[in-house]
């Protein structure tokens, strides 16, 4: 980025751009994906101003963003694409597929150019010629490719017309020449300043004798210092000039002329019906026409003497402090502290249980206080890192359209609890499982149009992509009204694979064969899935996450499959139980019951397992102090609690000595301060200082299944 930071720092002097790039660089993507998500639900047979309007908004945002950092190749790519936007949303074209295609593939061409810049790769970057060309094209009514065709007169660019000085609003009348030095998208870039600005005035292009030089006529209220700060972000100050036209004598006013925008007389048809002469302030404000600042929000606050636009840009100052952009490692700085704060706190709550009511009265009601307030704390701390399921959920509909376009299908996606947020952590990792999800209910699940009109369906399948709260935890669901899963045809390749499977075998766990490593019922092996692997990398990455997968089938009618996840991996609830001298932590959403028992009904069946009856129903058993070992030095008996835990579908007993309470815990890793330990998924730090291990409740279960 060196090479970069000198231009633009060259370009406005000692006013240093490098401060600006990562927000930039976080704004063009958000602005991509917005767009990316507005073509998609576009509706091109009743598209609206506002649909329009807002895509070509993005577009603007990033080209003007682009051109402010001198990345030259992203500003071409979109101020093509701002062109042909700009005509939809005038209805000087009409849009279709095509359209659209091309500017998906803008995007992510736009995308690839500023993941280049931002990692500051030299290497020549991949042409976009191609898509320069083709979006021309379109912006022109023709085919891309095809022979160029005149479009419609009715559709044309309004002819040239001459006029006297025109006439801009504002208190003051200026005349300002820039010298962009060989960058003219720098003199364009200050014309969109009076365009995106609310409040900032007008302004108009006059000829220009130099070919060099950019000459601007302008109406505004606010002083020359404000627009030399303002351009800043530009132009330098030493490449403008402000003449006040109000100090210039009638001779020179008279000399000035104006093209209006739009294409040379030349250019048009000799029967094109002349169009009419600009208004130049006379019919500011009629019906029909366009609004001379546009409808662009504004972007940018800067102090202004006039009453008016200090208003309109306090209101955009008050949209920008809306949010505060964070880094992520301070954001998990201070959950850490937060983390050691409700540890403390915790050692305090242990440390007073001892002391007397009457006589520590105030310091008891102070503790109870700070308890109070951690707890507060932390969960205030804690939703900082909590993002809306939206961000996942956005990525697929373009990946669903790709690939439903690929295989021929036609497909509806839904989705449902966009607003549910999950720990920005778990968002990151459950991401990829979520996306092979989607893709083989599209690939396996969903028929072709005309197996399900065949079937008495409609050509269109549908996926639906949900999320909700439940308990402590986030259900997500992909379903699909396809072909569901064959329990045949499974149990089949079961035997082939070796496995051990039997025709008694509930539904529940013939689906779960499926995330057997290498397992596959595809036919046909395609570059989208059937290659054998995925679906076992699918439970194993939610299973890290201390979640779970469960499935459910109906074949010919379609497929659910259940992703259950904690809301975070910081800080969770837990049951703490004793084994001997030791304590362990259990997740207390796993947590199903408790109960004391007699050593009498507890059954040994073969190969030394036990079981257990609950209520007419059988669960393993599974004695924590053989697990780990705790050593009991003669001084205590075995203990005669069970408590029931369940994930993955199914349930275990669990044998301890006691239990102690309910608390939160502040998860601490174990691989990134020690190594991976069986059957534990973490640890933590209990209020009299010691350490407790948090139980992995999926691998214990998946112990006793073996």
């Amino acid at each position: 980025m060196s090479d970069v930071h000198q231009e633009s720092s060259g370009s406005c002097d000692s006013f240093d751009l490098a401060q600006f790039y990562q927000i930039f660089f976080e704004e063009a993507g958000e602005n991509l994906d917005l767009m990316e998500q507005m073509l998609l639900n576009l509706n091109l047979e009743e598209a609206n101003d506002e649909q329009m309007n807002g895509i070509f908004r993005c577009a603007h945002s990033v080209k003007g963003g682009a051109a402010t950092f001198g990345f030259s190749d992203v500003t071409a790519l979109t101020h093509q694409m701002e062109s042909l936007l700009d005509r939809l949303r005038r209805h000087e074209l009409k849009p279709n597929a095509m359209m659209v295609d091309v500017l998906l593939e803008s995007a992510d061409a736009s995308r690839v150019l500023l993941a280049r810049h931002q990692s500051g790769e030299t290497e020549a970057p991949p042409s976009s010629e191609d898509l320069v060309r083709r979006i021309s094209e379109l912006a022109a009514g023709q085919v891309p490719g095809a022979t160029s065709a005149p479009f419609a007169a009715s559709a044309m660019v309004a002819p040239v017309a001459l006029s006297t000085t025109p006439t801009v609003k504002g208190d003051r009348q200026l005349e300002i020449t820039i010298d962009p030095r060989g960058r003219m998208d720098q003199a364009d870039a200050v014309m969109e300043l009076f365009r995106d600005i609310v409040g900032l005035g007008e302004i108009v292009e006059l000829p220009s004798e130099n070919p060099e030089l950019r000459v601007f006529k302008i109406g505004t209220a606010s002083s020359n210092d404000d627009l030399l700060d303002l351009f800043a972000f530009n132009v330098s100050r030493d490449q403008v000039t402000i003449r006040d036209l109000s100090e210039m004598d009638d001779s020179a006013l008279s000399a000035i002329a104006v093209l209006d925008a739009g294409s040379h007389a030349d250019d048009l048809p000799p029967d094109a019906p002349p169009a009419p002469a600009p208004g130049y302030g006379f019919f500011d404000g009629a019906p029909g026409l366009p609004s001379a600042l546009g409808d662009m929000k504004p972007v940018l606050a800067f102090k202004s003497p006039a009453k008016e636009s200090g208003k309109a840009t306090s209101q955009a100052a008050q949209q920008e402090n809306a949010t505060i952009r964070v880094a992520i490692n301070k954001v998990d700085q201070l959950i850490n502290l937060v983390g050691e704060l409700v540890i403390t706190q915790a050692m305090l709550a242990q440390n007073s249980r001892n002391l007397d009511l009457s006589d520590s009265q105030q310091l008891l009601s102070g503790l109870a206080d700070l308890d109070r307030n951690t707890r507060d704390l932390q969960e205030s701390v804690m939703s900082i890192r909590m993002i809306p399921m939206s961000i996942v959920f956005s990525r697929f509909p373009r990946m669903l359209r790709d690939l439903a376009s690929k295989l021929g299908k036609k497909v509806d996606f839904v989705t449902m609890g966009e607003a549910t947020e999950l720990d920005k952590g778990l968002v990151e990792k459950i991401t990829d499982p979520l996306t092979h999800l989607v893709r083989n209910s599209c690939d396996h699940g969903i028929e072709m149009p005309a197996d399900r009109v065949r079937n008495g369906k409609s050509e269109m399948g549908t996926i639906t992509l949900s999320a909700a709260h439940q308990g402590g935890s986030i259900v997500i669901e992909v379903r699909d009204d396809g072909r569901g899963m064959s329990r045949e045809k499974i149990l089949n390749k079961a035997r082939e694979k070796g496995i051990d499977v039997s025709d008694q075998m509930s539904d529940a766990e013939v689906w779960q064969l499926i995330f057997a490593p290498g397992f596959s019922t595809a036919e046909v092996v395609t570059d989208v899935s059937g290659r054998g692997v995925g679906m076992d990398v699918v439970k194993r990455n939610i299973s890290d996450l201390n979640g779970t997968v469960e499935i459910e089938s109906f074949e010919g009618r379609g497929m659910k499959v259940s992703v259950r996840l904690p809301l975070t991996l910081a800080i969770m609830d837990g049951m703490s139980v004793g084994v001997g001298n030791e304590v362990y932590i259990l997740p207390l959403s796993s947590v199903i019951e408790s109960f004391q028992i007699k050593e009498s009904a507890i059954n040994t069946v073969g190969q030394g397992a036990q079981l257990v009856k609950v209520r007419d129903e059988y669960m393993p058993v599974i004695e924590l102090e053989k697990i780990f070992q705790v050593p009991r030095f003669g001084l205590n008996k075995p203990g005669d609690i069970m408590v029931v835990v369940e994930a993955d579908g199914s349930r275990v007993a669990l044998l301890v000595d006691e239990l102690l309470g309910q608390q939160q815990v502040v998860v601490k890793n174990l691989e990134t301060n020690y190594h991976k330990v069986q059957n534990i998924s973490g640890a933590t730090i209990l209020g009299d200082g010691k350490v407790a291990l948090i139980l992995d409740t999926g691998a214990l279960v998946r112990r006793s299944r073996h």
